[in-house]
Parts: C-alpha cells; structure tokens; sequence
C-alpha cells in the first residue's frame, strides 16, 4: 500500500485523540470516579495522566514518526541488526485485534441505544422496564451479531476510502460533533434542579473514597485509569505518528491529545454526577451506570427523549472515533507484512474482524455457558483481560525501554526525533540538571509504574 500521510495537523491531533477518547472515557471514568470517591480522585487521576500518559505517548508518536511504519513493521525499521525488537509488532497487532473482538460489539450496543431512545422506547417506561431492555440486547445473539457488523463494516468502509477522505475527514466531523455535543449535555445537567451535591462530589475533594477503600487502591486504581484511557502500548498512536511531517515537536502534540482525552472524560462526569443527584441515584453503581441508570433518568426528565438520544449518539461517536483509529492501525499493519492495496487490505481485514468478534457477541446468550473467570464472566471479560491488562502495560513497556534504553533505538535517537520541530521538548532547551531527572525518571521509575499496574491488574483478577 503506497505510504499516505494526514492532511492536517488538525486531523492528527482529532485522530489521536479520537483514538484515545473512547468507552473508557464516557463509560468507566465516571462510574469508577464514583466508587472511589469522586473529586480526590480525579486529582490523582490527572496527576498519573501527566506523570505516565505523556511520556508514553510521546515515545509512540516518535517511534511512529522515526520509522514511517506501522507498529508491525517500526521495530524492524529502527532497532539494530540482529534484535527482536520487532516480534512486538505481531504481539501488537494481535493486540489490536483483540480490543476490537470486543469493542465492536459494545460499539453495537451504543448504537442500539440510539435507536432505542430516539424511537421513543423508553417513554413512560418504569425502571424495571429499562433494566430489562439491557438484559433483552445481550440474550438477543442476532441483534448483537448484527449491531456488531454494522459496526465493523462501517469502520473498515471509511478506512477503505483513504487516509485523508475517509478516516481524517470522518473523524474531524465525528469528532467535532462529540466536543458540541457533549457541551450541550454537560451544560443541561448542571442547570437540572438538584444538580448541586452531583457538582460538589465531583468537583470538591473529600477523602471518604480513601477511607472506604484505602489510599493504595484508590492509587492503583487511579493509576490504571490513567494509563488504560489513552490506549498505549500496541502502536495506536504511533500510527499517526507515522504519517505526520516533523514541524511540530512531539511531546506538545502529546499534551494537546492527553487535554482533548481529559476533556471528554472529565466533561461526561459533569454530565453523569448532576443528572444522579438531581434523581437520586447512586453514582458509583459500576458498568450499568450507562446501560440501566442513565436511561432511567432520561426516561423521567422533560425531554428525555431528546437528551437521551443526543447522549447515545455522543457515546456512539466516541465509539466509533475508537474503531476508526484502531481499524486503520490494523490495516496499515497489514498492508505493511504483505503490501496489498488499500482496498483489499480493508476487505479481507473487515471479513476477518467480523468472524473475530462473534464469539463475544455469543459470549452473552448462545456461548454464556463459557465463564472464563468463574460464573457471571464471559468472553468480553477474558478478552478485555488480555488486551487491558497483559498486552497494553507489557506493550508500553517494550515502548519505554526500547526509548531509553542504549541497547535499543536509545535515549539520544528518541530525544532528537521527539524534540524535532516547533513546541515543546523533552530535553533540547531545557535546564540540563531538570533533563537529568527526567531521564532517570523515564528509565528507573516509571517502568517500576508501569510493572506495578501490570502485577495488579493480573493479580487482582486471580487472588
């Protein structure tokens, strides 16, 4: 496939940061800022965002931008002769895979949930009526198995269109509709009567999550947020980094695409905490939150209807922003290892990727007998472990070490691609003595960070 390259700056701060912002942000942030006690740890969170998310994302953008490949083929480019620094790209790439075998599928249920609430199926339903519409979608096997390739075709359709009309184009409209619309919902959930106690549990530190739960897991939990919102680890941001030119320098990119992510992340609890408080409902319930709860109070509110739909459309661009990026990661991996066009690399990859994610379309109804991790799991929770907790930290790790490292492509190679271009360095500039600590920080501490994330996401599944 003949090398592409983005049209704008723009689209390559949109596209990462599209990639970034997914189910993550509107989905778990705000249920798992509600069991770990709100404001305070949203604190910690952004200070691990900073401390972790930068600098790994800044390695991929330049591993990215050094190479001029994809995460199959980037290793290959810029490690030395004889290394296996490569053999990470198939790990990646089957990474990649992975997180979409079940991402599709929850992408389908935001769709569904579009057209439940803008069908007016909710109306004047009572709350056993909308939980029992979740429970209805996931013991239905065709209506997922469809949503989910609805889901697939229409990624792998835009990212056959090219880099620039389909994926960069879409993505800047997706994109820009999400930031007004998630505005626009954020700004009405305040003004609802009652918002205020949602507000102040949100926005004003209280240490009862750290007394209910204990300062090392609201840590640790913290700590995995951070790392796991911006996808890093298997290349989805190197990609992009791949096809940008080098006036700007990196790590300012990083920053702007970290800012975006937050944005949308903190923006989706100023909707969820004020609607909670203003109907009297527990924030911090966990993964219904979405699917049963919020429904619910669309269901109440004067024009719900409305809200509700706009909601679901917003979850469902964030979606989709997700898969777009991820889709064209894949792709271009693949037309890296066996140099086919565009359009049959998206043909040949969307058929498999639609086979792939069946079985957890299945997992809920026709497979549910499967539980992977004793009763009540399923294949979503065994394949969200291997991407989410495996793949993604180990894969970071490979990042990091592979950047500061002199045995790898090495600090001073990752310094000067990082740092070419206008904006703001790593180290070119910057008082030696604060690059020093820097630099010790990247090798010694923050790979000890990222092991610890890594331990504890293994760990806390099996002990």
């Amino acid at each position: 496939m003949k090398r592409e390259s983005l049209g704008s700056r723009l689209g390559f701060i949109l596209l990462s940061a599209g990639c970034a912002i997914g189910i993550g942000n509107v989905w778990k942030f705000p249920y798992i800022t509600g069991q770990y006690g709100g404001a305070l740890f949203v604190l910690i969170y952004l200070f691990f965002l900073v401390a972790m998310g930068i600098p790994l994302m800044t390695m991929e953008f330049a591993v990215g931008r050094a190479s001029k490949r994809s995460v199959a083929k980037s290793f290959t480019v810029l490690e030395k002769p004889h290394q296996k620094w490569h053999l990470h790209g198939y790990v990646a790439l089957a990474g990649n895979t992975l997180l979409m075998m079940f991402y599709t599928v929850v992408a389908g249920w935001m769709l569904h949930y579009c057209y439940l609430m803008a069908s007016g199926k909710f109306v004047g339903a009572d709350t056993q009526a909308v939980g029992a519409a979740f429970d209805t979608l996931l013991a239905d096997p065709v209506t997922l198995v469809i949503w989910t390739a609805v889901v697939v075709i229409l990624g792998f359709l835009i990212c056959g269109i090219g880099l620039q009309k389909g994926v960069e184009g879409v993505t800047k409209i997706m994109m820009i509709a999400l930031l007004v619309l998630i505005v626009i919902l954020a700004v009405n959930s305040v003004l609802l009567d009652g918002a205020a106690e949602g507000l102040k549990f949100y926005l004003v530190p209280s240490l009862d999550g750290v007394k209910e739960h204990g300062l090392g897991t609201v840590l640790v939990a913290a700590m995995n947020q951070a790392f796991f919102t911006l996808s890093i680890g298997i290349g989805s941001m190197a990609i992009f980094g791949s096809y940008i030119g080098r006036e700007r320098a990196l790590m300012g990119e990083a920053v702007r695409v970290t800012v975006l992510d937050t944005f949308v992340a903190f923006t989706a609890g100023l909707i969820i905490f004020p609607a909670c408080s203003a109907y009297g409902v527990e924030a911090g319930q966990g993964p219904p939150l979405i699917f049963v709860t919020l429904p619910n109070i669309f269901a109440n509110m004067p024009g719900g209807r409305i809200w509700g739909t706009l909601f679901f459309i917003f979850m469902a661009f964030a979606a989709m922003s997700t898969v777009i990026a991820v889709f064209e990661n894949i792709l271009a991996c693949v037309a890296d290892l066996t140099g086919w066009s565009r359009r049959k690399t998206s043909i040949i990859c969307g058929v498999a990727m639609l086979i792939l994610s069946i079985p957890c379309a299945l997992g809920f109804n026709v497979l549910s007998g499967f539980t992977p991790f004793g009763e009540g799991s399923n294949i979503l929770d065994l394949e969200d472990f291997a991407v989410s907790n495996v793949i993604l930290p180990l894969g970071a790790l490979v990042y990091l070490i592979f950047c500061v490292s002199k045995k790898a492509w090495g600090w001073d190679k990752f310094v000067k691609e990082a740092d070419t271009g206008k904006g703001m360095k790593v180290a070119k500039g910057i008082n030696p003595t604060w690059v020093k600590i820097f630099r010790f920080y990247l090798t010694y501490v923050l790979p000890v960070i990222v092991l610890i994330i890594f331990a504890y996401g293994v760990l806390d599944k099996f002990i």
